[in-house]
């Protein structure tokens, strides 16, 4: 399993708005919530696909399609994300 396929659509979201240069704060507001709930999926993020910091995230979305990354990607009847082939 590819480290994006493990990440709910949540996680794939802030993944894209930190790729966008977006700041925590920016973020919540944008999914109406706090910056505290975006640390801890950027926690939760960075643990799933192997990086350190909201640069080597942003490098990791870019290198791997930018914003088609989080293209392909639903939501399921319990918030979880899925991929979905194409």
């Amino acid at each position: 399993m590819m480290p994006r396929e493990r990440l709910t659509a949540k996680e794939v979201e802030v993944a894209n708005y930190v790729w966008q240069g977006l700041t925590n704060r920016e973020i919540g507001k944008l999914m109406s919530t706090t910056e505290q709930v975006i640390k801890n999926h950027l926690r939760s993020i960075f643990d799933k696909v192997g990086v350190w910091s909201r640069l080597e995230l942003a490098m990791y979305v870019a290198s791997h399609g930018g914003k088609e990354w989080a293209e392909g990607f639903e939501r399921t009847a319990f918030g979880l994300g899925r991929a979905v082939a194409s």
